[in-house]
């Protein structure tokens, strides 16, 4: 009776996104942006756009590090490591100029009592960090998660969990406490077998990627817009938002990253995100600009 009754409220919390998916999007086109040639980068996981540069880092087995890499050769260009170990990392998220969010939040076995994420500082060169970290801690238990999305505007973090059926959404404290737990909030249902996710410029809209598809949700709401086929991949894991369109990335030794268009809906999210529209109103307020 209870398998049956988690059965039900997962095909309840699928059900929109199924919808979304049927109101079309962009086609799943085969547009190369570039190879990752470093024989280092093995299971490209995560992925973030920061400045020039592409950053990513490998599944979970490998080392405290993140790899810097020039979108225009595939070449690495720089080395993030630092001291300790970590559990599963799965994926990364924007975390201001020169730095990225490492989403140490892997757990297969759904045995860990918190999770972690780690602010590094990234770019050109080798660097060894001491990243500020934070520790996590989901308000019903273990769960496995692959994605980290932190807001554009307001940078709070948002997890979310990889569950077969549906996931789930959870907010982290607006301001992170070091040296203690922070605890997550649940604030939606999310479609299954999420690998990544990030935010629309704007922050009005989330695009939540699975093996095989993205799913764009309306932010604060959560709530499905749309749905679209990816471009085949081994093992698509990451997505990045690049200039108004998406860069998807797969696990596998000199595995390409692909371009996807970015439906119309994401950018009419963002003309209607509270955030957005009060930022456009200081703007012009002060004769700026937007």
């Amino acid at each position: 009776m209870a398998d049956a009754r988690r059965l039900a409220v997962g095909a309840c919390v699928a059900l929109p996104f199924l919808l979304g998916a049927a109101a079309g999007g962009p086609g799943p086109d085969d547009r190369p942006a570039f190879r990752f040639n470093d024989p280092e980068i093995v299971e490209s996981s995560g992925l973030v756009v920061t400045g020039r540069h592409v950053v990513t880092t490998n599944d979970s087995g490998d080392s405290a590090r993140v790899f810097t890499v020039d979108p225009g050769t595939g070449d690495t260009v720089g080395v993030t490591t630092w001291a300790g170990e970590t559990t599963d990392v799965e994926a990364l998220a924007p975390a201001g100029p020169g730095h990225v969010w490492v989403a140490d939040i892997g757990d297969n076995r759904h045995a860990r009592e918190s999770v972690q994420v780690l602010r590094v500082p990234v770019g050109a060169g080798d660097l060894h960090a001491t990243p500020a970290s934070y520790e996590l801690a989901y308000p019903d238990g273990a769960r496995d998660a692959e994605a980290l999305v932190a807001h554009p505007l307001t940078g709070r973090l948002y997890v979310i969990t990889k569950g077969v059926f549906s996931g789930t959404v959870y907010a982290a404290p607006p301001r992170l406490q070091p040296g203690r737990v922070n605890r997550l909030t649940e604030v939606a249902g999310a479609p299954g077998m999420v690998t990544d996710a990030v935010f629309s410029a704007g922050g009005g809209g989330v695009v939540l990627r699975t093996y095989s598809s993205a799913h764009l949700v309306s932010f604060p709401s959560w709530q499905p817009l749309t749905s679209w086929d990816l471009p085949e991949q081994d093992q698509g894991e990451g997505v990045a938002l690049d200039a108004g369109e998406l860069l998807v990335s797969t696990e596998g030794a000199r595995s390409q990253v692909l371009r996807v268009d970015l439906p119309d809906a994401a950018v009419a999210a963002d003309l209607r995100s509270p955030a957005w529209t009060a930022l456009r109103w200081l703007a012009t307020a002060r004769g700026l600009p937007f």
